[in-house]
């Protein structure tokens, strides 16, 4: 059991119907679920309320006698803009509440109501709200963030807004990006820049772990709850208590994985492995995944409630060769960090040498950058950085080019997989050769292979 403050407040939800009965279930519902219910029995009442109170979401029907729901919603939103509005509607009245949806309104429910879709909404809800305070409160004046990324691109510099914003709130995060972005610096700096920044900051690779593993690893375990268990464990959950737990690759896990994981978002709280006790939480759950995940939940990889639980911010990390202009800057902070690091003399860096790095494309992202500034800054003869030292995927960006071909349309994933492909036919199969030529490394050569023989 959690000994430190939980730092959740008891939200207050208005809920607005004209159905005496059906409030009395909402509300007796959400008193269950731990929120304060505030009921209104029309739409003129609720207009009223929204101007005296503070309320942290509305629930409101469409059809209404006195002032029905969209012409409440019209005048709620003019009182308070960022107030989420959840309009709930009949089959028959739902282009209704999508018209509402286009004027503003948060979300919509049809009757009868599904309560594990209407918490899920609710809980989304206060998270969004939460942000959208915070962008009123900061308007464009802000204090300087806690972080160590780098970058002055126009994209970068959205990014760096974005994390202002959500950083001070208690939203959930959804973190998506290529590999090798950056992410977990974004979700450092989301912590950094908390309430919990004194509090621990814990990482857990969900696709480093064999199902069974992870489960142990996330939630902690019993003594004796399986072979090899001979003394009690606890979770990165317990040791994020009080902090913050970034869940990075979340796509890679199952689908059991994913309901207990949902658990946790909605209630903060579990059991151990083999155990019977409900631990209690609080912990702040960021998400960073490679995958477009509303593709995998209509495919049906992905649970479509855990995703939505989990997107109610979505922070997207643009690839390197979308932002170009933050690589110089990434080159100059490499090559002083390996510099220092492996007791070397760096005198400056060659215009030619600065310009291969500029004009390469960065599959593998800041990462890459990264490796191969490292690489030269150990292989470099005399003081300064040239493109001799670079690796040769570098040097041979011409020759890289003239692998594609450019006659035919692809994207760039294509792109890079015929590159990869015809690289390894030259090297007739051998992947440490590939991999050199590439610039990359042999177990991310590997994992580009993997992910080619899934589509």
């Amino acid at each position: 059991m959690s000994k430190k403050a939980d730092k959740r407040e008891v939200k207050t939800v208005l809920v607005v119907d004209d159905d005496q009965v059906h409030r009395y279930m909402l509300c007796s519902m959400l008193k269950e679920w731990g929120w304060r219910c505030v009921e209104a029995d029309d739409g003129t009442t609720a207009v009223a309320a929204v101007e005296k109170n503070y309320y942290d979401a509305v629930l409101m029907d469409v059809r209404m006698a006195k002032m029905d729901g969209r012409e409440a919603f019209t005048r709620i939103q003019a009182i308070h803009s960022t107030l989420p509005v959840i309009i709930m509607t009949a089959y028959s009245s739902v282009d209704d509440a999508v018209e509402a949806i286009q004027q503003g309104a948060h979300d919509y429910l049809t009757k009868p109501l599904d309560f594990d879709r209407l918490r899920l909404a609710l809980l989304r809800a206060v998270d969004h709200h939460q942000v959208e305070k915070r962008k009123e409160m900061v308007g464009t004046e802000h204090e300087p963030l806690r972080t160590s990324i780098i970058g002055t691109s126009p994209p970068m510099l959205e990014l760096l807004e974005m994390v202002s914003y959500v950083a001070p709130t208690e939203a959930t995060v959804l973190i998506y990006g290529e590999s090798g972005t950056g992410k977990e610096l974004v979700a450092e700096a989301l912590h950094n820049n908390s309430e919990r920044k004194n509090g621990p900051f814990i990482k857990v690779n969900c696709a480093a772990f064999a199902e069974n593993l992870l489960e142990s690893e996330l939630f902690g375990h019993e003594k004796g709850a399986f072979t090899g268990a001979e003394k009690r464990r606890e979770g990165t959950f317990v040791q994020a208590d009080g902090g913050t737990l970034l869940l990075d690759e979340i796509g890679e896990t199952s689908k059991a994985m994913q309901v207990r994981l949902l658990r946790v978002l909605q209630e903060q709280e579990f059991q151990r492995v083999g155990g019977e006790e409900n631990i209690r939480v609080d912990v702040r759950i960021i998400a960073a995944t490679n995958r477009n995940l509303e593709e995998e939940v209509a495919q049906g990889y992905f649970r479509e409630d855990l995703f939505y639980r989990l997107n109610v911010v979505m922070i997207t990390v643009p690839p390197l060769r979308d932002r170009k202009d933050d690589i110089a800057l990434l080159v100059t902070h490499f090559a002083e960090k390996f510099t220092k690091k492996n007791n070397r003399v760096l005198d400056g860096i060659t215009s030619d040498c600065m310009e291969l790095f500029c004009q390469y494309s960065w599959p593998g992202n800041v990462r890459e950058l990264e490796n191969a500034v490292e690489r030269g800054i150990i292989l470099m003869r005399g003081t300064e950085l040239t493109e001799k030292s670079l690796p040769l995927a570098l040097q041979n960006q011409e020759r890289r080019s003239a692998l594609l071909d450019e006659n035919k349309p692809v994207s760039l994933l294509e792109s890079e997989k015929q590159l990869v492909y015809k690289t390894l036919a030259e090297t007739e199969g051998n992947k440490s050769k590939a991999a050199r030529i590439l610039g990359i490394t042999r177990k991310t050569l590997q994992n580009k292979l993997n992910r080619y023989n899934k589509k």
